[in-house]
Parts: C-alpha cells; structure tokens; sequence
C-alpha cells in the first residue's frame, strides 16, 4: 500500500458480539487496521443474539455514540466506531426485523450524511443483512466517488421467503428489486460460499467473489485431555457431551436436539448441551421442563477467553440448520468447530454446497435436516466411532482454507 487507504465499514452488527455476523465484522476491521488501513464504522448498539442492548451500552442506546478503538499493533490508525440507536425488538417476528433493520438504516443513513462532508473513505464495504445497507454505500459511492464493495453473509430475502418469515409476494418482490439495484451498482460483490454464489450469480448475473468467514486457527485449536476440560463447565470428566453453541432461532430446527435426548435419556454420562441466546431459547426450556429431559443442559454463550476450551471439552458439536435454509446461509459455528479438530454432526441436504464440502473433505458426519431418526442415528455413531479421522481432516482443512491471514491476503488485492 502507497499510502494509508481509508475504509468504511457499514454493518449492522458489530463487536464486541461474540457470535454471528458482529464477530465477523469486528474482526475484519481490527485485520484492516492491522494491515494498515484506517477504518471507520457505522454500526449498531450490541443486542445479537441477545436481542436486547448488553452492558455498559444500555444507558446510551437512545442516542449516537462514537468510540474510539485500538487494534494491537495499529496505534497509529484508531478505528472510529460511530454506534447508531434502532429499534430492537424484544421477541423479533418477521415483520419486527423488517422494522427494526429500516430503523436502523435510517439512523445509519444520518450517520452517513454526516459523513459526506469529512474526507473522502476510498473504499466503502457494506456487510448485509440488513440487505438494504447497500443503498448507503451506493449514496457513498455516487457522491464520494469510493469504491464499493457488498459483501453477502446472509441471503436476506430468500431465506424470509423460504422460511415464511415475509408471506406478502409484493413485498417480497419490492425486496428483491432493491437488493437488484444495490448489486447492480456495487463494485465488487462478495459471498462466504459457493451455493450462495452461485444463487446470487444465476438471479443477477454478475460475478461474486468468494470471500468466506474465517478462523484465527493460532486461537482456536486442539487442547490435550479434554475429558479434564469438562470440569470446568459443570460436568464429569466422564460425560459424553453432545453440543449446540451458537444463535437460537428458527433457522436451526432446534427442536431436534429435545427429540434426541428424549430417546438417549436413559443413557448414563450423556449430555446434550445448548449454549447461547435467540428468540427460542424460552420456548425450548419450556419444552425441556414439560418433557421433564434431565439430560439437556442451557448455558449462556461463553465468554471469548474460554471459547477454545468450551469447544474442545465437547464430544460431538451439532450444526443444525433447516432443509430451506440450505445455501442461503453458512453455519458460522463450523468454521470454530473445524479449527479445534472437533467431531461435528452436520445436517445438509445433498447437493447443498454445505454437504459436498463436508463430504469431500471427510471432516463431519452428514445427515438430513429435519430428519430427527437420522439425527439420531448419526448421534450413534459418533458415539460408538473412534473419530479420529475426522479430527484431523477437519483441523487440516481449517489451516488450509480458513486461515484468517490467508483469506485477507486474497481480499486485499481488490483493495490495493
């Protein structure tokens, strides 16, 4: 790089979240800044998966906020954070995320404009969802002259249409002739995987770089003895932990992993763990306690320091996600999950870009969604398996492909 070049980052989530798209974001920004861009971001209040403001933001949520942060090793360029207010629905439907992603780009709208009259941003990277943040960077780049990347972590609309979430065909056609338009004016657009690529390339026909999430494989990775690990968590070195980390929603089909215990409740040392936050999480102790499943354990989400070992003391990790939802999003979860060398049991249709990577690479278990007797059965067999293989495929294929310095290596070379 020449000279110091400088980027905007407009997202709707952002760190210090610990999960989902506000992980990713937090850290692509602290990568640029290390790389010796200077950054800037327009972001929200943290609230994912929570779905409420977490501490110490709560007393400031009503208003705009600019802080200042420092990337280890890039002193020299702060990155400024500019949070901005939105409503944030205590128990999110369709409609409520329709609002409260409007809401927000209204408030980063302003944000924006105010923007216009510092100097220039030359690059201008809009992460969606929410879908329609790409209307700022296009306003950005037409006034400014930055150029203008959108990167898509989340088929916003196809997965509201295939999930029911949106049932209006008008409103979801006004969506999809938006999200047109933002495509159509972006310089570069981007995705984390390749079914997603290729539903965005047939629908728009324009090229979309592969841009995947990534792992800090030096960070997260295999620890000795982790039977000794499950101390730390509550549980005996002799439990068999089966996990769930990650987002609640409806996305996950969540109900699966009750059904399973139900049928292992009578195995001894067996534990099905489901950790983190969402709008079901609720219902679904609801269901445990009317069930009465002694051997299904709720934990809050970790915190970031105890992450690589919350991962490894597990036995088997689950990657759940709906038969609909297929390649219209990719399980961030799995990318931690491969760095460790952990077992995971991952529920993909054949001929979902999640399947044939999983499958050629050996380094998961593959089982139909929404198929709890499959599930069940895959539950089984790692069980009873010696998974060794597995470990190791999957830890070689995160220290190949998803090695963050490697997959920011390729990136920056559109950002010269």
């Amino acid at each position: 790089m020449s000279k110091c070049k400088r980027v905007l980052l407009i997202g709707g989530n952002f760190s210090p979240e610990l999960t989902g798209i506000g992980k990713y974001n937090g850290e692509m920004i602290e990568m640029l800044s290390n790389l010796g861009y200077d950054c800037t971001v327009v972001t929200s209040y943290p609230y994912y998966p929570h779905w409420k403001v977490q501490e110490p933001y709560t007393k400031t949520c009503g208003w705009f906020k600019k802080e200042i942060k420092v990337a280890m090793g890039a002193e020299i360029h702060p990155i400024k954070v500019f949070r901005c207010p939105h409503y944030i629905p205590e128990k999110p439907t369709g409609l409520k995320r329709i609002i409260s992603d409007f809401t927000f780009c209204f408030s980063a709208f302003l944000k924006i404009f105010e923007l216009l009259f510092s100097k220039k941003i030359d690059y201008v990277l809009v992460v969606a969802p929410p879908f329609q943040l790409g209307l700022l960077g296009v306003l950005y780049k037409k006034i400014k002259g930055a150029k203008f990347f959108y990167h898509i972590q989340d088929l916003q609309i196809d997965a509201a249409r295939e999930l029911n979430l949106i049932k209006s065909p008008f409103l979801i056609n006004s969506l999809f002739k938006i999200e047109k338009y933002i495509l159509k004016k972006a310089d570069i657009v981007s995705s984390i995987s390749e079914g997603m690529i290729k539903k965005i390339e047939r629908k728009y026909q324009r090229e979309v770089v592969f841009f995947p999430n990534w792992v800090d494989t030096t960070l997260l990775s295999p620890l000795p003895e982790r039977e000794k690990l499950k101390n730390n968590f509550g549980f005996e070195a002799s439990d068999k932990i089966v996990l769930y980390s990650g987002a609640i929603g409806e996305k996950q089909g969540l109900e699966a992993v009750l059904d399973a215990a139900k049928v292992f409740q009578e195995r001894p040392g067996l534990k099905f763990v489901i950790c983190g936050s969402g709008p079901y999480k609720e219902k679904l102790q609801e269901q445990k306690e009317l069930q009465k499943l002694d051997n299904v354990v709720f934990l809050s989400l970790q915190p970031f320091e105890m992450l690589n070992a919350f991962l490894n003391m597990a036995d088997i990790h689950l990657v759940l996600q709906k038969s609909n939802a297929a390649d219209l999003v990719m399980p961030s979860k799995l990318t931690a999950i491969l760095s460790i060398g952990g077992v995971s049991i991952i529920t993909a249709s054949k001929g979902a870009s999640l399947h044939d990577v999983v499958y050629k690479h050996k380094m998961g278990i593959l089982t139909e969604p929404e198929n709890t007797s499959l599930l069940i059965e895959a539950i089984e067999l790692a069980l009873i398996s010696d998974n060794q293989s597995i470990r190791k495929n999957a830890r070689s294929y995160a220290k190949q492909f998803l090695s963050i310095d490697e997959i920011f290596r390729k990136f920056t070379a559109y950002m010269p």
